[in-house]
């Protein structure tokens, strides 16, 4: 009788659906908050008409100058979206430090317009959780 041990057999490629998926989803997050930041960076340099205007906030900027600070933004979180599809670790870096000043930028121009700057931060949010989570031998 011949004993099977699986103790010394170890599969030489593991599956981690649940490490892939959350990139995936960190991946598709980005990228929706990237393409929503360049669509509001366009509004903002228009001068849109959907911005409130306040006089009396601590970090007052030129609506004009909070657009290209958007529009360059999501240009680079959807840049690094499309290197997070293929899991590699500085798109994860890079997409935590994007998300992380994607939340700055949405916080410092609160007053232009409130509720879409903390649905932003929620959403880059969830994108830093779902790109720290994975461990890099996950992928």
């Amino acid at each position: 009788m011949t004993a099977t041990h699986s103790g010394h057999m170890r599969p030489t490629h593991r599956s981690r659906p649940f490490a892939e998926g959350l990139t995936v989803f960190a991946a598709v997050m980005l990228m929706i908050a990237g393409a929503l930041d360049i669509c509001r960076g366009i509004m903002a340099i228009a001068e849109d008409d959907v911005f409130v205007t306040t006089r009396d906030y601590v970090f007052e900027f030129d609506l004009t100058g909070w657009g290209w600070i958007h529009l360059a933004l999501g240009a680079v979180a959807v840049l690094v979206s499309l290197g997070l599809f293929t899991a590699s670790l500085w798109a994860r870096v890079a997409g935590v430090a994007i998300a992380g000043l994607i939340i700055v930028a949405n916080f410092l121009s609160l007053p232009y317009y409130p509720v879409w700057s903390i649905v932003m931060i929620a959403f880059s949010a969830f994108i830093i959780w779902a790109l720290c989570v994975v461990r890099q031998d996950d992928t």
